[in-house]
This record gives structure tokens, C-alpha cells and sequence, in this order.
């Protein structure tokens, strides 16, 4: 990664030289260009120490989470207020257009080369590469749970070796989901276990006979042997910015800020521009759609249905019309074939679909009228999904929670797998989502929206 870094900078600071002083050489005219020549080694060289000293290459962080990119962005910052004060103290003069392209050029492209990085490193941990041996230390539910969204997750770098519990039979194999371990002994010998599984760090799922204090010493003794400790937070789906740490007497308080539905400005005045210039900008696509769908039978060009909105509001949802003209009347006598999840129904070969609606669910084109609906506030571009009056009443063990906000075209339901996903995961990503809400996030989403699309990963 320091060599891609490195590699990665000489080519900002080398495109910053020919697009600032196009056609010329410092060799053949000294005059020009040669202070950002001679100086460019130099930023370079300090803006790698920095990266290093700010640990952007840390095992810990590298591939997974945000913490990554902020530090990577952090150490780009320092680089450049350093470079800024040196060249004003020391009379450097630096062309403006030089330092402007070099700087942002860089950090695009630092961040492109780690996310290249991440793309790579999470494919082969997917395949069982690169992947950290741990230990899971808990009661059989805490294993269960932790264990199962660390099996679910191979892009963390986690692999659940093995599991320590009192709570199970030893021999016995636990399922996690998408994997299985076995169970090697009980929590009054965690350290002995670790060291003979060979793992490289034990993950205390929940709490621990003895308290704190045995936490504290079973951390000593693993490191006296160059075992990690990783504890799993109690706190289940929280964002780390709502999570901030309140030292008291050498004891970490982790403080969770209450989530504010309300104040959320600057998302709708992103769904009044997104959906105001998307109608525009689609509006030939849009009437070619409507066109086809007349032509293929006849029928009305849109669909409308009641959902439920935020407040528990209903309002009339907006689709080009995919199914045929009678498919509310049929649902009854296709329930037996139902393929959706939890209240949901869908049917991967639903024979209600049109040829042209084949089409239209394949590629999301469907969804395109919503954008009606987000402009006149019933809903939003990133949002929950919007759910059926039925849904609704069948909602139990906080899943209403998801009507706190507007419901949105696309989300993190809909760039994770949409049908494929089972009722429950489909749920914890909508709860997520509520309760951890940024206006980044959203940005992120609408990005992971169109390479979903294009996979139809569960669009049917």
C-alpha cells in the first residue's frame, strides 16, 4: 500500500506539472517551474510520513469502516497546511494553479487506490483469504449473534475459529449462519483455549463472569502471548458518530446520542433538486416507457397503490405498470407460490408480469415515476421502503419505527439485495438506517444505487 501511495502522488504531482506549465521542461527553461519541480520530492516525501504517521495503513482499519478514509484525509489536510506555512515562512513561491491541482489530484486518487485496495482485499477474504483465526468467548445467544454477523461479514477480516462457552456441550458445533464452529471449552479457560486453537485474538461476545476486572486481567494474560482482545459492544446497529466516549476514572462511558428525526433540511432540498432534474432529464425516457407499455397491451401506462408513509400517513404511490390489468385480483391464488419474505409477497416467476414489465423490474425503470412522489414530499430519494397498509398491521418488536421517516425510492434495503433478503434483515437494515441517518450516508446510498441496478441483484 505505501508503494500504490507513493506511486499514486508522484503521478498528481507529475499531471499538476504538465497541466500547470504544459509543453515545458525546468531543463530547458529553468525559469519555469522549477521551484515545484525541485519541491515536489520534498511534499511528497512528507505527505507519505504523514500518512504513516496518522497509521492509514493500520491492519486494523485497512478495508473495512470509515476510519480509513477520514485518517487518509486527516494526513492530506496536515500536508497541506504544513506545505502552505513552510512556503509562506520560507518565501516559496509555489504557482496557485500548481498547488491546486496537486493536492486535490492527490487525495482523488489516494482515496481511489485504497478503495481499489478494499475491492480486492474483500474479494479474496470473501473466497477464505487473508482472514484473522478468532476465538468467541460468551453465553450461547452472545456467541450466536456476534458469531453470525462476523461469519456474514468475511470483509472485516474475521474468521470464528472456534467458541468458548458454558453454555454448550464441548464438541458440540455451533451455527453462525453462513459458517459453523465448534465448542472447545468453557470460559474459566480462555487463555489455554486460545493459545492451543492457535488463534490470533479472542472476541468477548457480551459480558463475562467476573466483571470488569476479569476482563481486564484475561487482556494481560493474552497479551503476555501475543493474543489481541476484541470486545463486542452491547450497542447493536448504532453508527460510531452517534458514540462518543466519556472517560470516567479510567472507565470508557460510551455516551449514544439520541437520533433527530426532524431537522433534516438539507435531505429535502437534495429531493427537490434530484427529483426536479431528474424528471427533466428523463422526461424522453419516461415517454418512450409509457409509449411501450400502451403498445405492448392496452392498459393504463402507470400504477398506483396506497403505502404508508411517514407518521403512518397513506399516500398513493406512483409506478409504470409492470403486471397485468387484473394482477390485484389474482394475488389470492398465487399466495401458495409466494417467494417474499416475512408479510412481502413476491414471486420470482410471477406470471402477472408483462413482457415490457419483465423489462422494466429487471432494470428498476419502473420506479422512475416515484420521483413524482418524492417532489411533492410523500417520499424521499433515500428512504425505507414504502410498505403496504397489510404490512403495516402486521409490523411487531419495533419494526414501525421505520414510519419515524420518509420513505425513499432507493435505500439500503434496495442496494443489499432487495427480494433476495429475508423479512428480518430487510427490517435491521431499514431500523439501521433510521436511526443512524446522515446526509453522507445518503450520498453513499444514491452511489451504491446504480451499480446495484445494474446487477439486478433480487429486482424481480
Amino acid at each position: 500500500m505505501a508503494a500504490l501511495d507513493l506511486a499514486l502522488l508522484l503521478v498528481a504531482f507529475a499531471v499538476a506539472h504538465v497541466v500547470r506549465f504544459p509543453g515545458e521542461l525546468p531543463s530547458v527553461r529553468p525559469r519555469v517551474g522549477w521551484m515545484e519541480f525541485a519541491t515536489a520530492p520534498a511534499i511528497v516525501l512528507v505527505w507519505m510520513v504523514l500518512l504513516a504517521a496518522f497509521r492509514t495503513r493500520d491492519p486494523r482499519i485497512v478495508g473495512t469502516g470509515g476510519d480509513e478514509y477520514r485518517r487518509l484525509v486527516t494526513a492530506s489536510l496536515v500536508a497541506v497546511a504544513g506545505v502552505a506555512v513552510v512556503a509562506y515562512v520560507a518565501q516559496i513561491d509555489l504557482a496557485r494553479g500548481y498547488v491546486a491541482i496537486a493536492f486535490p489530484l492527490g487525495l482523488v486518487l489516494l482515496s481511489l487506490g485504497r478503495k481499489a485496495v478494499r475491492t480486492a482485499l474483500a474479494r479474496t477474504r470473501a473466497r477464505g483469504g487473508r482472514l484473522q483465526d478468532v476465538l468467541i468467548v460468551g453465553d450461547s445467544e452472545d456467541v450466536r449473534y456476534v458469531g453470525r454477523r462476523i461469519a456474514a461479514t468475511p470483509s472485516a477480516g474475521y474468521r470464528v475459529h472456534a467458541v468458548v462457552t458454558d453454555c454448550e456441550p464441548i464438541g458440540t458445533v455451533v451455527d453462525l449462519g453462513a459458517a459453523s464452529a465448534p465448542v472447545v471449552g468453557g470460559i474459566d479457560d480462555v487463555l489455554g483455549r486460545a493459545r492451543a486453537e492457535g488463534v490470533s485474538a479472542v472476541v468477548v461476545a457480551g459480558a463475562v463472569r467476573g466483571g470488569h476486572e476479569r476482563l481486564r486481567r484475561l487482556g494481560w494474560q493474552l497479551e503476555e502471548h501475543g493474543v489481541e482482545l476484541v470486545v463486542s459492544s452491547p450497542l447493536a446497529d448504532v453508527a460510531a458518530g452517534r458514540v462518543h466516549e466519556r472517560p470516567v476514572d479510567g472507565l470508557p462511558l460510551m455516551h449514544v446520542e439520541t437520533p433527530d428525526y426532524r431537522r433534516r433540511t438539507g435531505k429535502r432540498a437534495l429531493d427537490l433538486v434530484g427529483a426536479a432534474l431528474g424528471l427533466l432529464a428523463l422526461a424522453p425516457v419516461l415517454a418512450v416507457i409509457a409509449l411501450v407499455i400502451r403498445l405492448d397491451d392496452g392498459g393504463p401506462v402507470f400504477f398506483r397503490q396506497v403505502r404508508v408513509g411517514r407518521g403512518g400517513e397513506e399516500f398513493s404511490i406512483v409506478k409504470f405498470r409492470t403486471m397485468c390489468v387484473d394482477a390485484e385480483a389474482r394475488v389470492t391464488a398465487l399466495r401458495v407460490a409466494n417467494d417474499g419474505a416475512g408479510p412481502l409477497f413476491k414471486m420470482k416467476d410471477d406470471p402477472r408480469v408483462t413482457r415490457v414489465g419483465a423489462f422494466l423490474r429487471r432494470t428498476s425503470l419502473d420506479e422512475l415515476p416515484q420521483l413524482w412522489n418524492v417532489l411533492t414530499g410523500s417520499m424521499s430519494l433515500v428512504g425505507p421502503r414504502p410498505a403496504l397498509p397489510c404490512e403495516v398491521a402486521l409490523y411487531e418488536d419495533f419494526a414501525d419505527r421505520r414510519l419515524l421517516v420518509t420513505p425513499g425510492i432507493t435505500g439500503l434495503w434496495q442496494v443489499s439485495g432487495r427480494s433476495d433478503l429475508d423479512w428480518a434483515e430487510g427490517v435491521r437494515l431499514d431500523l439501521h438506517y433510521v436511526e443512524n441517518w446522515s446526509f453522507v450516508h445518503d450520498l453513499v446510498i444514491l452511489a451504491r444505487t446504480v451499480p446495484s441496478v445494474l446487477r439486478s441483484r433480487g429486482a424481480y
